[in-house]
């Protein structure tokens, strides 16, 4: 072979040998996450995997691989729900309460009703605030609960960025633009038991822009999600 066509294979192995490396990460991470696993090296698969599964295994193997997927980051998108929802339960707490205090009202007229008719009437006008209070409570109330799911999910997406990105007590990363690129995989894990486990496991990785600063975040690939099948 002339040194040319040396040359274009060389160029050619390097360029093949980047492009595996490449589309599968998942090679090399579970590769240093079982390494770490069998030396019961928590700091190490912490490092690694959100929240680490640990493994008695005598062997593993990788037996699915799916393809690699990349979506636009949503957590900007979890932020303003939060927000909004945040809005919406504070502004529906002043008609709650103020139905409270009809109700209340009501329900003292009642009371204090002497006559056969006061009493008919007093009733009928303390159902209809009861109704009333009803809906605006269950309409509060759905609401919290809306916002309090709303900002678990936005707080458990921060997190999981935040860890790809390996940064802490970042300010602004909620204005953060950016994508997401995720893969699924699936492993056999043989422990030392004898048994054999599949785990189906999410591996995500963050590439965020600070448009503001001008300044770009990339991320690393890491483990956000084990499922024992």
């Amino acid at each position: 072979m002339n040194k040319k066509g040396l040359i274009i294979l060389v160029v050619c192995l390097v360029v093949f040998s980047f492009q595996s490396c490449k589309s599968k990460p998942e090679e090399s991470l579970m590769k240093s996450y079982f390494s770490a696993s069998s030396m019961n090296d928590i700091a190490t698969m912490s490092s690694m995997a959100l929240d680490p599964m640990k493994f008695d295994a005598v062997s593993w193997k990788i037996v699915q691989s799916g393809e690699e997927k990349v979506a636009p980051a949503v957590l900007g998108d979890l932020n303003q729900k939060e927000i909004d929802l945040k809005k919406q339960f504070e502004a529906s707490s002043g008609p709650a309460l103020d139905a409270q205090d009809a109700l209340n009202a009501a329900k003292d007229e009642y009371t204090s009703a002497r006559t056969a008719g006061a009493r008919a009437a007093a009733k009928a006008k303390q159902d209809e605030a009861q109704k009333k209070y009803d809906e605006a409570y269950n309409a509060n109330r759905a609401l919290v609960k809306g916002y309090n799911d709303a900002k678990e999910t936005a707080a458990r997406e921060e997190e999981i960025m935040a860890f790809s990105l390996g940064v802490k007590d970042l300010a602004n990363i909620r204005e953060l633009k950016g994508d997401v690129a995720s893969k699924e995989i699936q492993v056999e894990v043989k422990n030392k038991d004898g048994e054999t486990k599949n785990i189906k496991i999410l591996m995500e990785k963050y590439t965020m822009k600070d448009e503001a600063a001008g300044l770009v975040h990339r991320g690393r690939w890491v483990i956000t999600k084990f499922e024992t099948l």
